[in-house]
């Protein structure tokens, strides 16, 4: 085992907060609309993103339409119309979306975990599936930015998750070889699988962070064991 140097994440449901955000922005934006956001409605909502995010990674839809189809799949079954017109449908996500921006938050162990690994000399990297703007504001709102040497969005590198070239663009932006980077994430295909191919040493975290150890022990013990392996 290479001793790691750099340590890497994922950010939607390993240091950011996404599905307490969503849900707590869907709940507020179905109710806005009459409808009382039962826990099979919040599973068809959470559904319905996964599928078409899942269609704007692979380059099916745009990031725009990736958004309406989710109104589209959703809204009908529960009695509610959505506009014909696509600046009408982009305008109805808008409440969505600002409610969806006001919850947004870290996990209360993120910022001191980076901080801690800057302070011992790690690279940190963040590796993420999603748009540059978006991912960048959530970073900045949380005041995880400064704590990153290098933040890979797919949009920005041309490859998504978990595509090996994008773990490898990662590691070569942070400097290191893939096997001296240790990748943190939630997604077991697009997180742990892809970072393992590429050649990284992987973590695997609860994405609702329901776990007996915190993150940072995590992640410490496995700096530990590929020094003490060398």
């Amino acid at each position: 085992m290479t001793a790691v140097r750099a340590v890497s994440f994922d950010l939607d449901g390993t240091l950011f907060d996404h599905h307490g955000s969503a849900r707590s922005a869907a709940v507020e934006f179905l109710g806005s609309l009459g409808v009382v956001a039962s826990e099979s409605t919040l599973a068809r909502w959470f559904d319905a993103e996964e599928e078409h995010f899942e269609r704007w990674r692979s380059g099916e839809i745009s990031f725009s339409q990736q958004r309406r189809e989710r109104l589209r799949s959703v809204l009908p079954p529960l009695g509610i119309d959505v506009p014909a017109g696509d600046a009408d449908v982009d305008k109805l996500f808008g409440r969505y979306l600002q409610a969806y921006e006001s919850s947004w938050q870290a996990f209360p162990d993120a910022l001191p975990l980076l901080q801690s690994l800057r302070t011992a000399s790690h690279r940190v990297g963040l590796l993420t599936n999603g748009t540059e703007t978006q991912q960048l504001a959530k970073l900045r709102h949380t005041g995880l930015l400064d704590e990153f040497d290098v933040v890979c969005t797919s949009e920005r590198i041309g490859f998504s998750k978990p595509d090996a070239r994008a773990f490898v663009a990662l590691a070569s932006e942070l400097g290191v070889e893939p096997a001296a980077c240790l990748f943190v994430g939630d997604d077991p295909a697009k997180d742990a699988d892809g970072a393992r191919a590429a050649g990284m040493q992987a973590l695997l975290v609860d994405d609702h962070r329901q776990r007996g150890l915190p993150i940072g022990e995590l992640v410490a013990s496995v700096i530990a064991a590929s020094v003490g392996a060398r």
